[in-house]
């Protein structure tokens, strides 16, 4: 099985905000985003498709999707704490539950992004924390909170550039963490080198992927996608890797007028599942 994720970050907000939509009015943003692509996955049974959308705009877009469409939308991120009869019923300002994010219509549940991991590691330092398994514990219990409640999950891991001389050492301890609770609910790896990711950056190469690949499998036995960033250039490089399964999608368009396009997705999708 071939998995193709969709991660939209924060680019629902257009130029006049400092953001990078061009594709439509703020508020339609997320229902123009699947009515856009939907249609055009369906020549591809053989792959999952999946589009992680902020939450804002998740009602939209689930309302947009056609009945049968092989477009699956996803959250970005989940509460550790969950709904449960004769529990917490509902008390979690500021969070977003597993149950509401199936309530919205989300099938899948984007955990442990670099982003995500930046921004825990910075909530514990400002606590006097300053401990790498700390976030991988607290990761952990958002993916127990999402396959608990039926969710698919896109687990992200990877290694900073101070951590290269160590990657293994590094990657084991996020999958160790973050799997601990994860029973047999579906869960699809996301490797991304952080080291490698953002302008000025050198892209990592096929064969460091291929080894980080195989590594992250031997650990856990589960499907690992390329979260580095699937893009055109890099499609049939990351096709022809045996250990990887798939690729995240971001940007489509990193120069001139950037930002996401459908067209510019589509092609990808076919590049990678065509190989040409």
């Amino acid at each position: 099985m071939r998995y193709i994720f969709l991660n939209l970050k924060r680019f629902d907000l257009p130029p006049a905000y400092g953001g990078v939509n061009r594709l439509a009015p703020f508020a339609e943003w997320g229902g123009r985003t699947v009515s856009s692509i939907q249609d055009g996955l369906d020549a591809y049974p053989e792959a999952q498709f999946a589009a992680f959308l902020p939450e804002m705009h998740l009602l939209p877009a689930a309302a947009a999707l056609k009945e049968g469409s092989r477009l699956a939308l996803g959250c970005q991120g989940v509460s550790p704490i969950d709904l449960s009869p004769g529990g917490n019923f509902g008390a979690l300002t500021s969070s977003l539950p597993a149950a509401a994010a199936a309530a919205a219509g989300c099938g899948w549940a984007l955990v442990g992004h670099c982003e995500e991991r930046q921004k825990l590691a910075a909530v514990l330092r400002a606590a006097g924390v300053d401990d790498p398994q700390a976030v991988n514990r607290i990761l952990g219990q958002e993916v127990k909170a999402a396959v608990d409640r039926g969710l698919k999950v896109l687990y992200c891991i990877g290694e900073k550039e101070s951590e290269q001389p160590r990657w293994q050492e590094v990657l084991s301890a996020q999958l160790q963490a973050g799997l601990a609770d994860a029973g047999d609910g579906e869960v699809v790896i996301g490797y991304e080198p952080v080291w490698s990711i953002g302008p000025g950056k050198t892209p990592a190469g096929r064969e460091y992927i291929q080894m980080a690949a195989r590594f992250v499998k031997g650990c856990c036995g589960r499907p690992v996608v390329y979260g580095g960033g699937l893009k055109a250039d890099n499609a049939p490089m990351l096709r022809s890797i045996p250990e990887i399964d798939g690729g995240l999608i971001a940007l489509t368009r990193f120069t001139g007028e950037i930002g996401f396009y459908p067209e510019e997705y589509l092609e990808i999708v076919r590049l990678y599942l065509c190989g040409k």
